[in-house]
């Protein structure tokens, strides 16, 4: 269950065994920094990216310390699911509705700005600038897309 919450309150086992001290998405996963978390379960958290790329432009982290999508293996499909499902709740919540016009996905290393798997959720895709059209393009391979069923 997909609660909001304006700040952090909770934290998925000891931060000392799921973070990496240095890394600012791990801050934020355990509330030690001054970020507005807009979405969060027991796994993941969500909020605005620092530069955003478009409108609607929101990272969706793991609480747990992932390097990378290139971490990722086959048993981690449920959880990339459940990143995807928490940016689209989000994207929702924010009156986004057409989902044809949003881009998901993952850079990936060494592309990545922060070595913590995160989930770029942007919209409107259309209204990008050339910029980010090209930092976030679906015609760049350095970044994996997600495209989801809009039922």
């Amino acid at each position: 269950i997909v609660s909001e919450d304006t700040k952090l309150k909770t934290t998925m086992g000891t931060p000392e065994s799921s973070s990496s001290e240095d890394c600012p998405f791990c801050l934020i996963a355990n509330n030690q920094a001054d970020t507005d978390i807009l979405l969060t379960d027991d796994e993941l958290v969500c909020f605005r990216d620092m530069k955003p790329g478009a409108t609607h432009h929101y990272l969706v982290v793991t609480r747990t310390h992932v390097d990378s999508c290139k971490s990722l293996r086959e048993d981690d499909i449920p959880l990339v699911e459940r990143m995807v499902e928490m940016g689209r709740s989000i994207l929702e919540k924010n009156k986004v509705s057409d989902l044809d016009d949003v881009r998901m996905g993952f850079h990936v290393p060494p592309f990545s700005s922060v070595p913590h798997l995160h989930l770029h959720a942007l919209a409107p895709a259309s209204t990008m600038s050339f910029k980010s059209q090209l930092h976030y393009g679906p015609q760049l391979t350095l970044h994996i897309l997600i495209k989801f069923d809009n039922n």
